[in-house]
């Protein structure tokens, strides 16, 4: 229920935007976008994501640089091969929380610097450029 709730305040998040700040298929590949929160809920870690090119996706988990497979054409979403540097650190289980929440996500979503990864029953993430 809660799940609904966040994931419909993400959407409504995204179709509330100006005339200049439609939703877009595609996020740009030059943007590095920067993990605001999950479900809701602020994370207190730094996590990026980058569409570097068609058919991959990297950025920085909470301790270590990732790259994956992103193998669906955008709105449609399929991120899978996670593919991570081996550092350890304090962030480890929110790291794990990290790359399980995009294996989640079906949907991609833009809108201004505002990135909306979802799903029907996965997580809700949402991402914004500097």
């Amino acid at each position: 229920m809660i799940r609904r709730a966040v994931s419909l305040a993400a959407v409504s998040l995204v179709l509330s935007c100006g005339p200049d700040e439609a939703p877009s298929a595609s996020p740009s590949p030059d943007a590095v976008y920067r993990l605001v929160s999950i479900d809701g809920t602020a994370v207190p870690y730094r996590a990026t994501l980058q569409f570097a090119q068609t058919g991959e996706i990297s950025g920085q988990a909470p301790c270590n640089r990732y790259s994956a497979a992103q193998s669906a054409t955008l709105p449609a979403i399929r991120i899978e091969a996670i593919a991570a540097t081996r550092m350890a650190c304090p962030d480890l289980p929110a790291e794990t929380q990290f790359f399980d929440a995009l294996q989640s996500v079906t949907l991609a979503e833009v809108s201004g610097q505002t990135l909306v990864l979802s799903g029907p029953v996965g997580p809700v993430m949402v991402f914004q450029t500097p």
